[in-house]
C-alpha cells in the first residue's frame, strides 16, 4: 500500500495488498526462498527443497533465517482504474455497511480498502475538505476500465461522494499514490485483527472512535482479502486465518514526540471497542510487540508445527528479534 514497503518483511509475514482477492497473498506467489540458517549455512526452500522450511517462511516472519533471494510467480498488472473516493462522515455508518456487503460479492478484479482519514491539506485535495475526518475507498481494479467503473458503481451511487479520484492510472502510481504523507521518522503506533463480519454494532463503534481520529496521520484501514485468498487452505502456508474477510489496522501517527500518548490512547480505546467483535488474531506485520500469547493465537493450528520447525532450523533462538516463534524445545506446552 506503500511503495517504500521492504519485500522482505512483507512477504514473510503473508503480503496483504492491493491484488490480494486477484491473485492471493504474497506468499501465495512465493516459489522459493534462498535463506541463511542461524548455523551459518545457506539452503533453498521450496516444493521440491526443504518443504517443511518452505511451509514455513510463507507467514512465519524472520524466525528461520536470512532471506537473500525470494523466487516470485508474476502476473501481468500494467494500468489499473484506481484511486480514492471520500464521503463526509455523517455518512460513514450508511457506507461502511454498504461495502461490508460489496466487496464480499464483488469480482475479483475490484478491490477497494476501506478507511477512516483526515484530509491532508495537499494540493491534491480540494481546499474545502482539508483537515476534515471523512471515510474513504481506495480502490484498485485490474479489469478494463469499462467493465471496473461498471463494477464498482454500486459503491459510487450509493451514497453521492464528497471527491472521487478514480481514474485510469499506472499501478506504481497507486503503491506511491500516499508516499508523500508518510515519510520517514514519524511516531507510529499500531494495533490490529482480522474480522470476519463486520456488525451493526461494529459499524457503530467504528464511526464512534472515528470522529475522535486524533492527529493529520492518524487512520484506520479494512483491507479485504477475501477472493483468491480464500482459495488456500489455513494449513497450506504458516499464514494461519484464511476464512478472514478484513484484515483491520488502527495506526497513531504523528511527526511529533510530544503527542506520543495522544495517538497510542486513541489506537487503544479503538482496537479494545472492536476487539470483542474480531476473530481474536491479526496479521503479524500489523503488530507491536504484544506478548508470547498474541503470537500464538495469531498462527492458530499452525504454531505447534512452527515452533517444530524452529526447533530444527533456529533451536537456540537466534532469529528472535520478530513476532517471535519459540523453539518447540524451549516451550512449555511444546
Amino acid at each position: 500500500m506503500i511503495s517504500s514497503t521492504g519485500v522482505g518483511g512483507l512477504t514473510l509475514g503473508g503480503g496483504i495488498g492491493h491484488l490480494s482477492r486477484k491473485y492471493g497473498l504474497t506468499i501465495d506467489n512465493l516459489l522459493a526462498a534462498d535463506l541463511v540458517l542461524a548455523d551459518g549455512s545457506s539452503v533453498t526452500a521450496s516444493a521440491e527443497e526443504n518443504q517443511d522450511l518452505f511451509w514455513a517462511v510463507r507467514g512465519g516472519g524472520g524466525n528461520f533465517g536470512v532471506v537473500t533471494s525470494f523466487l516470485f510467480r508474476t502476473h501481468p498488472v500494467a494500468t489499473v482504474y484506481a484511486g480514492p473516493t471520500f464521503w463526509p462522515l455523517e455518512q460513514a455508518a450508511d457506507v461502511l455497511r454498504h461495502y461490508r456487503e460489496f466487496i464480499v460479492e464483488a469480482p475479483e478484479d475490484v478491490s477497494g480498502f476501506f478507511a477512516f482519514l483526515v484530509v491532508p491539506p495537499a494540493p491534491m485535495f480540494p481546499e474545502h475538505l482539508h483537515n476534515r475526518k471523512m471515510c474513504g475507498i481506495v480502490w484498485c481494479c485490474t479489469g478494463p476500465t469499462a467493465e471496473a467503473s461498471k463494477a464498482i458503481e454500486p459503491m459510487i451511487r450509493f451514497r453521492e461522494p464528497a471527491l472521487s479520484m478514480v481514474d485510469s492510472l499506472p499501478f506504481p502510481v497507486l503503491q506511491s499514490m500516499f508516499d508523500a504523507l508518510y515519510t520517514p521518522g514519524m511516531q507510529w503506533y499500531w494495533k490490529a485483527d482480522y474480522f470476519k463480519e463486520l456488525s451493526d454494532p461494529a459499524v457503530a463503534l467504528h464511526v464512534e472512535h472515528a470522529s475522535r481520529i486524533p492527529t493529520l496521520f492518524s487512520t484506520m484501514h479494512l483491507y479485504p482479502i477475501n477472493g483468491a485468498v480464500h482459495r488456500v487452505e489455513a494449513g497450506d502456508t504458516a499464514f494461519n486465518c484464511r476464512d478472514a474477510t478484513w484484515a483491520e489496522v488502527i495506526v497513531g501517527v504523528d511527526p511529533d514526540p510530544a503527542n506520543a500518548d495522544k495517538i497510542i490512547d486513541w489506537t487503544r480505546s479503538y482496537w479494545n471497542a472492536l476487539h470483542p467483535y474480531s476473530v481474536g488474531t491479526a496479521y503479524v506485520n500489523f503488530m507491536m510487540e504484544e506478548g508470547q500469547d498474541r503470537v500464538r493465537a495469531s498462527y492458530g493450528e499452525n504454531y505447534r508445527r512452527l515452533a517444530a520447525i524452529k526447533r530444527k532450523y533456529d533451536p537456540a533462538n537466534f532469529f528472535r528479534v520478530n513476532q517471535n516463534i519459540q523453539p518447540a524445545a524451549a516451550s512449555a506446552s511444546g
